[in-house]
């Protein structure tokens, strides 16, 4: 099941996570975020027998306007990689299961990054 995140819960919920975590920013008449969400909620199963513990999150961009400025979100859907409870990168993938798995995997191996 995915959560949504906004404004006011955001860093405290991500602060309490052990696990890898992807964020990722939604709009309403996007359909390649309506295919991604769909995609994570498909293969969640998938997606924790090969990461290991696994949550995604979802922030609706119309509803979390700061949010937004925060990350310099420019297109939709947006994903941002955390781990442990802390910033890893923005994160760069197709909308595939495999290649998801894949592009988290090789983030994860570089360095994390300032978050934005």
């Amino acid at each position: 099941m995915i959560k949504e995140l906004d404004e006011f819960n955001f860093h405290q919920q991500l602060e309490e996570n052990s696990g890898i975590v992807l964020v990722f920013f939604t709009g309403p008449h996007c359909a390649s975020c309506h295919h991604l969400r769909d995609l994570l909620q498909e293969n969640s199963d998938l997606l924790s027998s090969a990461l290991g513990e696994f949550e995604a999150f979802e922030v609706k961009a119309d509803k979390a306007g700061a949010l937004v400025n925060e990350f310099n979100v420019f297109h939709l859907p947006s994903m941002f990689l955390y781990n442990n409870g802390v910033f890893h990168c923005e994160l760069h993938s197709e909308a595939h299961p495999k290649k998801l798995i894949e592009a988290i995997i090789e983030a994860l191996s570089k360095p994390e990054e300032d978050e934005p």
